[in-house]
């Protein structure tokens, strides 16, 4: 099982499926993952949160970022998008709101044309503050695998004991549509259970969800690394387009499809 860390506050550009040339930027801790979910399919892993850590402080990101963004444009490279992604849920880190403000400063001084990403699992906007500061963002992109609650618990593994994915998708509407909804779509099985959010069942609750979040567009996608759980299986493209098409069809709105 191969897995994947970033060693960086800034990592990258990589060429990403969804944004484009993607500049990282890792609110979390370097070589661990740190994360108040734990999915099956996590490039960094299974593990979460046990045990002290470190995170990077505002000036540690302000800097590094600087840095890498007067390097990329000595040398010609313009990023498409600068995101918050990395080794966990960036919206932990308790400076997130801050660091906002800060990157957007920075993004407007060197690379104004550039958007500004969070891919977060969604887990805590029901912070004030952490959807005020979502809200500034370009591509606000919060995580939905499914719309029930046992799939969520088996697949995505939040390590808060009273999570309810119905209380999140009342979260999400509070965006009243500036959102990007993400959504994987894995099959396989764990601990002797089935997991398969393609199904007639996860599928009519999943686009019900998206009726009452009305988010601006949803990311369609499925696993393209290997994966730490091994029993795990990709979706085929074809099957990704035409749950594409029936959410097109039935609520009207956009996506896009990556396999």
């Amino acid at each position: 099982m191969s897995t994947i860390l970033f060693q960086d506050i800034i990592f990258g550009p990589v060429k990403s499926r969804r944004l484009g040339i993607s500049l990282g930027i890792n609110l979390l801790p370097l070589n661990r993952k740190f994360c108040n979910f734990d999915c099956l399919y996590c490039e960094c892993g299974l593990g979460n949160m046990k045990g002290r850590t470190t995170l990077p402080k505002i000036d540690q990101v302000v800097a590094a970022l600087d840095t890498k963004l007067r390097s990329m444009l000595a040398e010609g490279v313009i990023p498409d998008v600068l995101t918050f992604a990395g080794n966990g849920e960036p919206t932990i880190h308790p400076d997130f709101p801050a660091i906002i403000d800060a990157v957007i400063e920075l993004r407007e001084r060197w690379v104004p044309k550039a958007k500004i990403s969070v891919l977060s699992n969604s887990s805590r906007i029901d912070q004030a503050d952490i959807r005020a500061a979502l809200s500034k963002v370009d591509n606000n992109i919060l995580k939905l695998d499914s719309a029930l609650e046992s799939t969520v618990q088996l697949l995505n593994r939040p390590v808060k004991k009273n999570y309810s994915i119905q209380q999140q998708i009342e979260y999400m509407q509070l965006f009243e549509g500036k959102l990007i909804v993400q959504t994987l779509f894995v099959r396989g099985s764990y601990l002797g259970k089935a997991i398969d959010n393609t199904r007639e069942e996860e599928i009519v609750a999943w686009i019900e969800a998206l009726r009452k979040i009305k988010p601006q567009s949803v990311m369609i996608y499925t696993i393209d690394r290997e994966t730490p759980v091994q029993s795990l299986e990709k979706i085929p493209l074809k099957e990704l387009e035409k749950i594409a098409r029936r959410l097109q069809d039935e609520t009207g709105l956009p996506s896009t499809v990556a396999g």
